[in-house]
């Protein structure tokens, strides 16, 4: 049985992962899910939250023992994370996240990419300070392939997300890149292009590396497969 911590991306919650948390058992492990600061049921103002902050929630829920999924900004999260402390968690799982590379924010990396599919819908703060989607076009870019009800659920949920953890870059990840790390490739991801997925893994050893045929939602769209691939990772 391994202790399985699950770190949502940008907008979303713990609750994201409600599908998953019981796959997950089936199978024999102890999955748990938290909100970030700002998100869910985290009441942090979302003008204070940074990537500190994620770092400092990810490790007060972590053990030595503990792997963590982080998905899509959640990549940043965990990693944060794991270049403070390293010794907190067991292993790392990017779940289509992004990984980051020294010296560049999540901006940066987001820059890289071929296209930008997430910022039509991207509608910023009077403050420039945080930024909401709009709602009428997340199901295409979330939840394109999901089952009836899973855009319905997830949608009023969403909620502001703070620039500031966007903006900061890990000057090192050495840290971080030491822990044994698994990537989950989804291949109809309409948020993060699948080729640029490609890209952030391109050196990675292909055992490190899986695939999933789905948009950018996979806790949601076949929950089943996803528990059984992150079992696969943790069997080896």
């Amino acid at each position: 049985m391994s202790d399985i911590l699950l770190v949502h991306g940008s907008c979303h919650g713990a609750w994201c992962w409600r599908d998953l948390l019981p796959e997950l058992r089936a199978l024999g492990h102890a999955p748990r899910a938290i909100d970030l600061p700002g998100h869910g049921d985290d009441l942090t103002p979302v003008n204070d939250v940074t990537l500190d902050s994620y770092a400092d929630a990810v490790l007060a829920a972590s053990t030595p023992q503990t792997v963590v999924v982080g998905h899509s900004m959640g990549g940043f999260a965990i990693s944060a994370a794991a270049q403070k402390n390293p010794a907190a968690m067991a292993r790392l799982i990017y779940l289509c996240a992004y990984v980051p590379a020294a010296g560049m924010t999540l901006a940066d990396r987001r820059k890289q990419a071929p296209s930008q599919p997430l910022m039509p819908a991207v509608r910023m703060a009077d403050d420039g300070k945080s930024f909401t989607l709009d709602p009428t076009m997340t199901e295409a870019l979330f939840y394109n392939d999901c089952p009836p009800g899973a855009a319905e659920f997830a949608i009023p949920r969403l909620c502001a997300q703070a620039i500031a953890p966007t903006t900061v870059a890990l000057p090192d990840t050495r840290r971080a890149e030491s822990l044994p790390r698994s990537y989950i490739r989804c291949m109809d991801d309409r948020t993060i292009p699948p080729a640029y997925q490609v890209t952030m893994t391109q050196d990675w050893p292909d055992k490190d590396v899986y695939e999933m045929a789905t948009g950018h939602s996979p806790f949601l769209t076949d929950p089943a497969r996803l528990a059984r691939i992150i079992k696969t990772i943790l069997s080896r």
